[in-house]
């Protein structure tokens, strides 16, 4: 990939620059991921009047997608609603409450009520909420992004098929891997963490749970939860690098999800022992009787320094996992993500509507933005430590 010659976000700025999305009636607004920061982004600048948008998702349209359970805080869940997407659509479950139980022994031993700000939904029932918004022109899947080029001082997108898009803004919003980060900040690469979380879902009508449950054993987690139709479960344990190729068939910084057809007989036997060894019985028995399975390295990355970049005449920016993925026990992926994007089409609005300096408008999304990307990040090990999962 060809890495434009770019300048600090901050610096001064030309006329021509500062003016970069005034010069026509509307910016040419490219997003590359159509996961759930992706698709916010697109929605929340559709909101605002921008028209000029598409959103290139390198999966087609026929793969088959899908996930478990997120926790959106309030301030996110606000920024869905004045979407119209209200929580009667998106939260199944709208308890608080978080049940923290200590384990030893496969037995409980103390119990915590935490109330979690927020509500719980999952990955599938927010992005079919969010796609089922967009118009079906703006969303291209099976459009792999490849490559950014400043031709004549335009930004250009090149994908897997050989075509070209010029752009004046291009949000990466292309999730943990992000292409976008390889380019423009890439000596911030993943470090695998030691271990992995195991994620499952399982039929169980007549469950009934309906609270989310952290089981705490020694030196794992285990966390249950109700979604429509069953039980969403995520189990983590220590792995080694070399363990983790064997389970899932490639390093943890190659494949860093591990989807069902990845997930072998050796990694599935590896998970339902450690239930049985540490969990109480009736866990143990939902993670045995769960066929279909995932897995997700836990990843550390370097805190990010900046947001936005110009490129030629235009701008590149990262929100949500593409600028830093965090370890899940912050709850702040989804979160950090569609705050982000809230974010930068407030500074987008305020250039094209009033004629705000572009580069002034993005160092101020970036100066309100970064502080809590940068914690996220910072949170994730010191979480783990408390639950004994550190780095070996």
């Amino acid at each position: 990939m060809a890495l434009p010659t770019l300048t600090h976000p901050t610096g001064a700025s030309t006329p021509r620059e500062a003016n970069l999305l005034t010069h026509r009636t509307q910016p040419r607004i490219a997003v590359i991921g159509g996961s759930l920061t992706g698709c916010t982004a697109a929605l929340l600048l559709l909101h605002a009047g921008f028209d000029q948008i598409a959103v290139y998702e390198a999966a087609p349209h026929s793969a088959p997608r899908g996930g478990g359970l997120i926790g959106l805080e309030h301030p996110a869940l606000d920024i869905l609603d004045r979407l119209g997407i209200g929580q009667n659509e998106i939260v199944a479950y709208t308890s608080e409450t978080v049940w923290q139980v200590t384990v030893r022994a496969r037995q409980p031993i103390h119990t915590a009520q935490q109330v979690y700000p927020g509500r719980n939904t999952t990955w599938t029932l927010l992005h079919h909420a969010l796609t089922s918004r967009l118009p079906d022109a703006l969303l291209h899947t099976g459009r792999r992004f490849t490559r950014l080029d400043v031709r004549h001082g335009q930004p250009t997108l090149t994908f897997a098929d050989g075509s070209h898009e010029p752009a004046d803004l291009v949000v990466f919003a292309d999730g943990r891997s992000s292409v976008g980060r390889r380019l423009f900040d890439p000596h911030r690469r993943l470090r695998y963490a030691g271990y992995t979380a195991h994620r499952g879902q399982t039929t169980a009508e007549n469950t009934t749970l309906r609270d989310f449950l952290r089981l705490e054993p020694p030196r794992c987690q285990y966390n249950v939860a109700p979604i429509p139709g069953g039980l969403d479960w995520t189990f983590y344990l220590p792995c080694s690098p070399t363990a983790y190729a064997h389970h899932f068939g490639a390093p943890p910084e190659r494949r860093v999800f591990a989807l069902p057809q990845h997930v072998g007989p050796a990694a599935r036997t590896h998970v339902d022992e450690h239930a049985a060894r540490l969990l109480p019985a009736p866990h143990a028995a939902t993670v045995h009787a769960t066929t279909e399975r995932m897995a997700v390295p836990v990843m550390d990355i370097d805190a990010p320094t900046r947001m936005a970049w110009p490129v030629g005449h235009g701008w590149a920016v990262l929100l949500g996992d593409a600028l830093a993925p965090v370890r899940p026990h912050t709850a702040r992926g989804a979160n950090n993500g569609i705050e982000q994007a809230a974010g930068l089409s407030a500074a987008l609005t305020h250039h094209h509507r009033h004629r705000a300096d572009l580069s002034a408008a993005l160092h101020a999304w970036q100066r309100r933005h970064l502080p809590g990307a940068i914690s996220a990040v910072q949170q994730g090990p010191v979480l783990a430590a408390h639950l004994g999962l550190s780095n070996p």
